[in-house]
């Protein structure tokens, strides 16, 4: 990792730089890939599924047969554990709900606001070198509670034509209702237009590299919403001599197991404390089965020492981490002052594997400084807000002049009428 020793704010944005290609470099093969699936259909893509996956498929949905085989092949430790994650989630989720409020903004004059799930919802799940199941958790379980109508997930093929039978348990006991062997480009570009075998969904979640980034950015192009772009993983974690380093280095490291282009960084008050995490990555790296791919990331990030608490806290919403984790001496400093970030774990004993598995948070989260502005996927990330109003008569009396002056200044005046024809009506 890179050690940088109170550096000034004008480098922050530098020092700060994800480790992530332009849009422009990947722009156009997305495009190309969408083009392609929006004119050939399945045809399309089987033809990437072979390219990228390196599998020739006759058939892209998920049998009942291959969902009954995925479910004999799970351990009863994983179905129990997988329960456990669930029955958190749900309950986290669940207490999302909000009560219907109406409220009389004028006397006769009611307003409310209702929420609706969207019908149809996509859901990505990254295959690959890590088949993240959690995802599938994540996302299908608000899906259920909000009560879309139609949840489809794609998550690509091994070189078998197989997707790993615990995402596959995991969507069935989620309330999935189609399961496709789709991947990458492609799986979005289903989404977006639609195929033979993929419905045109209403909204696109889930994680993904930079190729799916960006191709859940392209969808809203064509008037698919999607949850937020997300990318690779990251993770900041604050810490002072209060904080244990080994602790620290192994939350470090399970972030950058993630993926070669993910990126961890430490901010802390001590010098100390940065040279131990510093010995412990080292020494807990070699242990990995994923040591490659986190060595790789660990080229990405950063350890950065800062004089005092207040620069650590300015430093930390520069950034805006997707996680964040707070193991200091003064906690509530940084709880009360966060305003950029995606989830936040709070000491010693709150890893970010918690939030990953089975506390009951939902991991589906903005990256690549997209905290600033996105919150990370919900319940009401499923749901449309549709307001309702209701007037009566004494209502249209009371409000009506104002309506007719406001139209009347814009120069509406069928805007106007609608109101004067009703008092007149009332007269």
């Amino acid at each position: 990792m890179n050690t940088n020793i109170n550096p000034p704010k004008e480098n922050w944005s530098s020092l700060l730089q994800r480790p992530t290609k332009t849009v422009e470099a990947i722009e156009t093969t997305v495009s190309s890939i969408f083009d392609d699936v929006k004119r050939n259909g399945d045809d399309g893509i089987k033809r990437y599924t072979s390219i990228f996956d390196g599998v020739e498929l006759t058939n892209i949905k998920v049998t009942d047969e291959e969902i009954l085989q995925a479910e004999n092949l799970i351990s009863k430790e994983l179905k129990e554990a997988i329960q456990v994650a669930k029955n958190n989630i749900s309950k986290f989720h669940s207490s999302q709900k909000n009560k219907t409020h109406k409220i009389e903004t004028t006397s006769g004059v009611f307003c409310w606001q209702e929420k609706r799930p969207i019908q149809k919802v996509g859901l990505y799940i990254p295959g690959g070198t890590a088949p993240l199941f959690s995802s599938v958790l994540m996302l299908a379980i608000p899906a259920k509670i909000a009560g879309c109508k139609e949840i489809i997930l794609c998550s690509p093929p091994n070189k078998k034509g197989e997707i790993n039978p615990a995402i596959i348990y995991a969507a069935k006991i989620c309330g999935v209702t189609t399961i496709l062997k789709v991947g990458g480009i492609q799986a979005i570009a289903g989404f977006t237009f639609g195929t033979e075998s993929i419905p045109k969904i209403f909204k696109i979640f889930g994680p993904g590299n930079q190729y799916v980034t960006i191709a859940k950015q392209l969808a809203t192009k064509f008037g698919v919403a999607i949850d937020m772009p997300a990318g690779p993983s990251e993770l900041l974690v604050v810490a002072d001599d209060s904080a244990n380093a080994s602790f620290v280095a192994s939350d470090l490291l399970s972030q950058a197991e993630h993926g070669t282009d993910s990126q961890v960084i430490l901010v802390t008050t001590s010098k100390k404390i940065l040279e131990s995490v510093e010995l412990e990555l080292v020494k807990q790296l070699n242990s990995l089965s994923r040591k490659t791919i986190a060595e790789k990331a660990i080229e990405n990030s950063k350890l950065i020492f800062v004089e005092t608490k207040e620069v650590a806290l300015e430093l930390i919403n520069e950034y805006g981490p997707e996680h964040l984790i707070v193991c200091t001496n003064t906690n509530d400093f940084y709880i009360d002052g966060i305003e950029n970030a995606g989830s936040v774990f709070i000491g010693n004993y709150t890893p970010e594997s918690a939030g990953d598995y089975a506390s009951g948070t939902n991991h589906t989260l903005p990256t690549n400084g997209h905290t600033k502005a996105y919150s990370g996927v919900n319940l009401d990330s499923f749901t449309k807000a549709i307001s309702f109003q209701k007037i009566s008569k004494e209502g249209i009396q009371n409000i009506g002049k104002t309506i007719e002056i406001m139209a009347e200044a814009e120069g509406l005046d069928a805007h106007k009428n609608a109101v004067t024809l009703r008092l007149n009506n009332l007269k």
